[in-house]
């Protein structure tokens, strides 16, 4: 889709991102969402991915319905909300099934995190809120190395001006949260969240 044909139709561009998605047909008695939240560069994705090798989850993620529905994408406000429209129907609609879900999303804002807050609530849906972090100079290091040697799993554009933009917005989580340092080995903070998930 071009990227200023707002005009569309939502139910098909949510039929187009879910047909790309993987791991929809694993259906549990309890649904589970893990929210993602933090900046670009502290290892969002990466912490799905290594979720991922562990138990089937349906990732669904902010970069990839844009880069689905809009090429190129603008990242125009009217752009970004409709990513997160498309985003929210998917989490909804995957919660229903008894799917576990993780949202790879920046979800800087509580205005914006309360919304998916309400979705695992409505669907009697386990939530786990996960903040990524990491040092500055890590995460100067890999939003450097995106331009040079780009990872293959990673479909970002933000850089180091990106980050820097969007710092000044990140607000506090109100609920309760586990923080991971993602410059650390994972392994036990992994363990951690799949604990957290089984009570």
């Amino acid at each position: 889709m071009e990227g200023e044909r707002f005009y569309i139709d939502l139910e098909k561009a949510v039929a187009e991102v879910e047909s790309k998605l993987t791991n929809t047909s694993y259906v549990t008695a309890y649904p589970v969402l893990i929210m993602l939240s933090g900046l670009p560069g502290t290892g969002k994705s990466y912490l799905a991915r290594k979720l991922c090798e562990k138990i089937p989850f349906v990732v669904v993620e902010s970069d990839f319905v844009r880069k689905t529905l809009f090429n190129p994408p603008t990242y125009s406000p009217r752009e970004s909300a409709l990513v997160h429209r498309v985003c929210h129907i998917l989490i909804d609609r995957f919660l229903k099934k008894g799917l576990r879900v993780i949202f790879d999303a920046t979800n800087l804002s509580e205005v914006h995190r309360e919304y998916v807050y309400r979705l695992a609530d409505k669907n009697n849906a386990k939530l786990v809120i996960v903040q990524t972090v990491a040092p500055e100079e890590v995460v100067r290091e890999r939003l450097e190395k995106r331009h040079k040697a780009r990872d293959d799993h990673d479909i970002s554009d933000a850089d180091w001006e990106v980050y820097s933009r969007m710092k000044q917005y990140q607000q506090p989580i109100s609920r309760p949260h586990i923080v991971v340092d993602t410059s650390r080995d994972l392994e036990e903070e992994i363990q951690k969240i799949l604990r957290v998930l089984q009570r």
